[in-house]
């Protein structure tokens, strides 16, 4: 197939843009949603977070650098499709190694271009995500009403469980001295893969913090046979709503104390741990420019996000979880956009989550101080266990 083999978009409301094929030709269904981000597409395409979705990318010219080894953030590319207003005829990078349409049409990824991505951004995000078809090749030729019927009997993101499905099969460890740390490691996590990216364990590598990269079955077992000094809860696909065993895992993390750090997903599996509900939102959060504030320093921020459920908490002060046991927890930041939560801090036990992703990339680096929070909570927790098992030691002597 060439580029002029024609492609239609289907929306599950029956609204249809034409185009070309892009990368391999066939069907392609999932929930068509839209990424904001001028840069970083192959970041984007590679973020395990995009599983079951046709990425919509609002920046006009899209494969212009080409793709590399380097810059992936995962295994394999995760969108279900891909979608393009005006695809490079060919990649001007230094550092590129192929084409962005050689790459996709190499794992099977079915995208189209030459179709308005504003007008398609402009009707999701005024009549929401949905459920959406890229069809190309013969595929094309159906009739509307088939196209229509074979997205509506596609399944939707609400129910859809696809952490596991995204997550690695076997543990591995990222060790500091490979990323510049030079010395014995600092501290040492249990990081669950729920969708992670390859940048977020280098980042805590960088600082000196060894990392277990656990699937997304680990057990309480699994965690405590690394010995960490804390557990990490990453970003991933699909509905909290279907997470009962990550949030069992994480209740399970809490009353054993240790120090808890969770992003995107994460977030939204303490939210349910500390008891509140999730939903989901409108059209979502997507793209490296979506401004938060940190609500205790009145630092704005300009973050990378990629979710489409949020927690629903207060948002006003603290307040005790539903689940009692763990005690205080406020909204420690909030989306500028629309005020939904977006980070929570636990007030009497070491935990604290945010929604969006901080290991920039692709995005900004506002968001890196909270690698170095989670180290200090970390260390704040061992230097209290320290003072309490000599305080222990102290009083038994008397």
């Amino acid at each position: 197939m060439t580029a002029s083999t024609p492609a239609v978009l289907v929306l599950e409301d029956g609204r249809t843009f034409r185009g070309r094929s892009y990368g391999a030709t066939g069907t392609a269904l999932g929930e068509a949603v839209f990424a904001t981000g001028m840069t970083g597409y192959q970041e984007t395409i590679t973020d395990p977070s995009y599983a079951r979705q046709l990425v919509v990318q609002t920046a006009p010219h899209i494969g212009n650098t080409g793709v590399n080894k380097d810059d992936a953030e995962s295994r394999r590319i995760w969108v279900a499709g891909y979608i393009v207003r005006d695809a490079a005829r060919r990649p001007s990078n230094w550092r590129s190694e192929r084409s962005l349409d050689e790459e996709l049409a190499e794992q099977g990824v079915i995208g189209i271009q030459g179709v308005d991505t504003r007008a398609i951004t402009r009707h999701l995000r005024e009549h929401k995500t949905m459920r959406a078809g890229i069809f190309s090749g013969d595929a094309a030729t159906a009739t509307d009403k088939e196209l229509v019927d074979a997205v509506l009997a596609s399944a939707p993101m609400e129910g859809s469980r696809l952490a596991e499905e995204v997550s690695v099969d076997a543990a591995y460890t990222v060790e500091p001295g490979d990323w510049g740390w030079d010395g014995e490691p600092r501290f040492s996590i249990a990081a669950i893969d729920l969708g992670i990216k390859r940048m977020t364990p280098i980042r805590f590598a960088q600082r000196g913090v060894r990392v277990h990269v656990l699937p997304a079955t680990a057990t309480i077992e699994d965690i405590k046979a690394v010995n960490p000094d804390g557990v990490f809860m990453s970003n991933g696909p699909g509905d909290p709503a279907t997470a009962d065993s990550q949030v069992s895992l994480l209740r399970s993390v809490l009353d054993a104390k240790l120090p808890y750090f969770g992003i995107c997903f994460g977030n939204q599996i303490l939210g349910r741990a500390l008891g509140f509900g999730t939903y989901k939102l409108r059209y979502g959060h997507r793209g490296i420019n979506q401004p938060v504030m940190d609500r205790r320093t009145g630092k704005v921020e300009i973050t990378s996000q990629n979710h489409g459920f949020a927690v629903d908490a207060p948002l006003d002060g603290a307040t005790m979880a539903p689940e009692e046991r763990f005690g205080r927890v406020e909204v420690s930041h909030v989306s500028l956009n629309d005020d939904v939560v977006e980070g929570l801090s636990c007030l009497d036990i070491p935990a604290f989550s945010v929604q969006y992703h901080p290991e920039a990339a692709s995005g900004p680096h506002d968001a890196a101080y909270l690698f170095d929070r989670f180290i200090q909570l970390m260390a704040d927790t061992k230097n209290a266990d320290t003072n309490t098992a000599t305080d222990s030691k102290t009083e038994d002597k008397k």
